[in-house]
């Protein structure tokens, strides 16, 4: 027969296996960060370090999935690829800007891209982990958008694709969780421990930060310049953004600092890279 004290050992044994568990758990969560550059410099000089957290497959996988959902229910209102000669613009684009991301990451011309339009008045354009762009005909309609803006813009997305951007945003909300997720551990509480809930939330819905915006400026605009689009473009398409919205620019471009300093910004980037346009103008 049990008495307390077995009964009170055994309770103790198993606090003490939660709190190993949870220990563990956490090592082990810590030891799989890293320290990485997802890029190259490029002549833009891109250099800073990135915490990383979680696996590129995780990411990937994620947006894949809620890429294909967007696309099935574009198809179903009859709101996909619907203007055959915008669509032709589109993709003729971005298959010239993918082909430069080679000088900020060898893998990323072989990644599996897909390009289309989505029919929405909303001024938008986004290029998810893993090279899924998509661009909303409201962006190319209502700003009556130039080849050049057009790339800037979807050089611009590209770029926060090609930093792991959204994989680096998930990994900062997993480590500010981390101290929860042991309590979800030891208590029990589930509910703390599904991480699946952030990664989409990071993924699709929250803003970037302005240095990820900084960044996807920089390698934005080297982008659209080696595929000898004109790299002054990224200004008069943020002339254009503020003239429309008021001073305040759709939500895909608008974690940033103020509307003077980023044109500062474009104004000083542009200048770098204008050799590279100038070489590749005789290509076009």
């Amino acid at each position: 027969m049990e008495n307390k004290f077995s009964v009170r050992q055994r309770q103790i044994s198993w606090e003490g296996l939660q709190h190993a568990l949870a220990l563990g758990l956490l090592g082990g969560l810590l030891a799989g960060c890293q320290t990485v550059q997802t890029t190259g410099a490029g002549q833009v000089g891109v250099t800073r370090n990135q915490y990383m957290g979680v696996s590129a497959a995780e990411v990937d996988a994620a947006s894949a999935q809620s890429y294909r959902k967007m696309l099935q229910e574009a198809e179903g209102k009859k709101q996909l690829d619907r203007d055959p000669s915008m669509v032709a613009r589109v993709q003729g684009i971005a298959k010239r800007l993918i082909v430069q991301t080679v000088h900020f990451r060898t893998d990323a011309p072989g990644w599996k891209w897909e390009t289309h339009v989505f029919q929405n008045e909303e001024i938008n354009a986004f290029c998810m982990a893993g090279g899924k762009i998509g661009v909303y005909s409201g962006l190319i309609e209502k700003l009556k958008i130039t080849d050049d803006e057009l790339a800037a813009v979807m050089g611009h997305e590209i770029a926060h694709a090609l930093r792991e951007h959204v994989r680096e945003q998930v990994s900062r909300q997993q480590a500010a969780r981390l101290p929860g997720l042991v309590v979800a551990i030891v208590t029990g509480n589930q509910a703390l421990a599904d991480l699946g809930d952030t990664l989409t939330q990071v993924s699709f819905t929250l803003p970037r930060s302005r240095e990820a915006e900084s960044e996807a400026d920089q390698i934005g605009v080297e982008l659209a310049a080696r595929a000898g689009y004109d790299p002054r473009a990224a200004i008069s398409l943020w002339q254009k953004m503020n003239q429309l919205g008021g001073g305040r620019p759709p939500e895909f471009m608008s974690t940033h600092p103020s509307p003077d300093s980023r044109q500062q910004d474009l104004a000083r980037i542009s200048a770098l890279v204008m050799p590279l346009y100038e070489q590749s103008r005789p290509k076009r």
